[in-house]
This record gives structure tokens, sequence and C-alpha cells, in this order.
């Protein structure tokens, strides 16, 4: 049964959208929910804390455990402050889920490195800094569980839309980050997995409830992530519509890698070119 009692969670980009149902499922589950959200405006610019205050007053007339913590986590500093506070405060922190982020438009020619660095800063970095700086409590307790964002237009070459460089290059980077972070702290019971949602917010441009896609049809599956109930990490929840599908890139069985990848072999380019149709194949797992 999944249950957070007693637990601490820390949800940051909490104040509207996906990080608002997150933070309600989970803190309807027994927790004491942290909401960080810095109050951006959808191109991630800006700043008004009344929106995390707000969020968190709301469900606290809801009958929820919920409070707001103003942070900056555009920045290691910022992100390493954060989680001093909540510990300070708190006692505590069970889980990590970093949901901040927005989506930028901006085709190849119209990409500033000012931009991209900011989109990684918080799509990337801060979910790398805020691990780095839970690390040492969720492993001195020997628990722990981390959730980070990443998305379909970055991993699914048929989802790619013009313009995401910046975006796609940062959620995939989270990828990486995810694989490497669930390996470690598989031996010290912190548990890290990624989310892929799909919900019509602001960023689609939705205000109010939707008619589909609602936030509230991925918070059931981000909260297990966030949960005792998972125990295995470096898996990409993809969550829509109600509707979850667990997946991770793996080998072939049989493959030695890097010397034998049980694939078409050539010794020149135009061997490549001719042996082209069987080495691009896409490696597609069925689903029962």
């Amino acid at each position: 049964m999944v249950n957070f009692e007693g637990q601490v969670v820390l949800i940051t980009g909490a104040g509207r959208g996906l990080g608002l149902a997150y933070a309600r499922c989970v803190a309807r589950l027994g927790a004491t929910v942290l909401l960080q959200d810095n109050g951006a405006n959808s191109a991630g610019d800006g700043a008004d804390p009344r929106v995390a205050e707000q969020a968190a007053e709301q469900l606290r007339l809801e009958g929820l455990d919920a409070r707001a913590v103003s942070a900056d986590i555009g920045t290691r500093e910022g992100c390493h402050a954060l989680i001093r506070t909540v510990l300070a405060s708190n006692g505590r922190l069970d889980a990590l889920i970093h949901n901040a982020g927005w989506v930028a438009y901006d085709n190849i020619d119209a990409i500033e490195e000012s931009t991209f660095d900011h989109m990684m800063a918080i799509a990337a970095k801060a979910p790398l800094w805020l691990a780095q700086a839970a690390w040492p409590a969720m492993k001195s307790a020997g628990y722990g569980r981390i959730v980070m964002t990443t998305s379909c237009r970055a991993l699914f070459p048929q989802y790619v839309q013009n313009g995401l460089a910046s975006y796609a290059a940062a959620k995939l980077a989270v990828v990486g980050i995810m694989n490497v972070l669930a390996a470690e702290g598989q031996q010290q019971g912190i548990i890290v997995n990624a989310v892929s949602p799909v919900a019509k917010t602001r960023m689609w441009g939705v205000e109010g409830e939707p008619d589909e896609l609602r936030p509230s049809d991925v918070a059931p599956g981000v909260a297990f992530l966030a949960s005792s109930q998972c125990t295995e990490g470096g898996w990409i929840l993809r969550a829509a519509n109600g509707q979850y599908h667990a997946t991770r890139a793996m080998e072939a069985e049989g493959v030695d890698y890097p010397r034998d990848l049980r694939a078409a072999t050539a010794s020149t380019a135009d061997e490549i070119a001719s042996n082209w149709p069987r080495i691009a194949v896409p490696s597609v797992e069925p689903r029962s």
C-alpha cells in the first residue's frame, strides 16, 4: 500500500499544473509536502513567491499538510540552500520530486547561449544539484526517493518538435543523470527514477482544468515513484491520460560490449552504406 505517513516530500515547480497535482496526490497519501515554485512565467522568466504560498494555502484548506518553501534553484548554491532549509526545518527528507521547468521554442538560428544555459540550469542541473545536496541525509537514513522529469519530445524522434533543441538537450541529460544516480543509490536505499508526463497545463496555453490529459491523471504514477513501494531505479515512467508505461534502454542479450555488438560487420564506408538497411533497425521492445 502506498503510504507517506510521517514522510517529508519536496516538490519543485509545485505551485501550478503538474507540480500542484503531484503535491495534492502525495499529501492525500499522508505526506508533509513542501512546495517550491519561484512563480516564473511560462517562458521561465520573472518571479512571484505568492504562487507557491497560494498553492500551499489551497492544499491546507483541503485539510492537507503543505508548506511553501522559497528558493532559487537556478544555481548549485541555491539548490543546496533549499535542501539545507528543508532538513533544518523538518529533520528529514524522504522524497524529492523535481518538476520545475518550462517549454521554450527557438529554432536553431535563434538559440542564444544564455537561453540554452537557463534551460539546462533548471531542467538538468537543478535535479543533479538537489540530489547531490539531499544525498548525505538520504544515505544516512538508508532511504530516499528521487523523481526527475524528462520528455517524450526528446526520447522519441517521432515526437520531436521544431524549436525544442534546448529543451530536448536538457531532458535527455536528465536520463543520463538518472541512470548514473540510480546505480550509485542502489546500495544506499536511494531509488532514482524519471517521469515523462503529458498534461494540458499553461505550457500548452491551457488555463483551468482541461477536458483531457489532466495533471491529476499523471500524479498517481509520480506518487508511486516517490514511495517506498517503488524499489527499483533507472526507469522512465511515461504517463498520460491515466495510462502508464515504464521503459528504459536495454542492451540485447548476448552482446559483449564493446567488442561484440552482435551486429552487421563492415570495414569500409561503402560496406556501411550497402548494409545500412540491416544496421538502421529501431530498437523496439514489444509490450504484452
